[in-house]
């Protein structure tokens, strides 16, 4: 899966194959989830509390970006990278 971005040890990936909703994967220290890119919850998985706050924030600043990125791959075009919280 392409790699969108990483931060805080928190690795995003996007899967050009994958079903709507638009998604995002988030893995942390051997804990994965799903996230919603439009409702920005998350869809399955589960992570710590504090990874899930700050994931989820960093899904609504960069919303746009992601939606574009899921257009872009399921298009068959790559991935641009997402800036990480910093």
């Amino acid at each position: 899966m392409p790699e969108i971005s990483v931060f805080y040890g928190m690795r995003i990936t996007m899967n050009p194959h994958d079903h709507n909703p638009p998604h995002f994967h988030v893995a942390y220290a051997g804990e994965d989830a799903i996230i919603d890119i439009r409702e920005g919850c998350i869809l399955g998985g589960k992570l710590p509390v504090k990874q899930s706050r700050i994931v989820l924030a960093w899904c609504e600043i960069h919303k746009q970006e992601l939606l574009h990125n899921w257009e872009l791959l399921r298009s068959g075009q790559p991935s641009v990278k997402i800036n990480p919280l910093i």
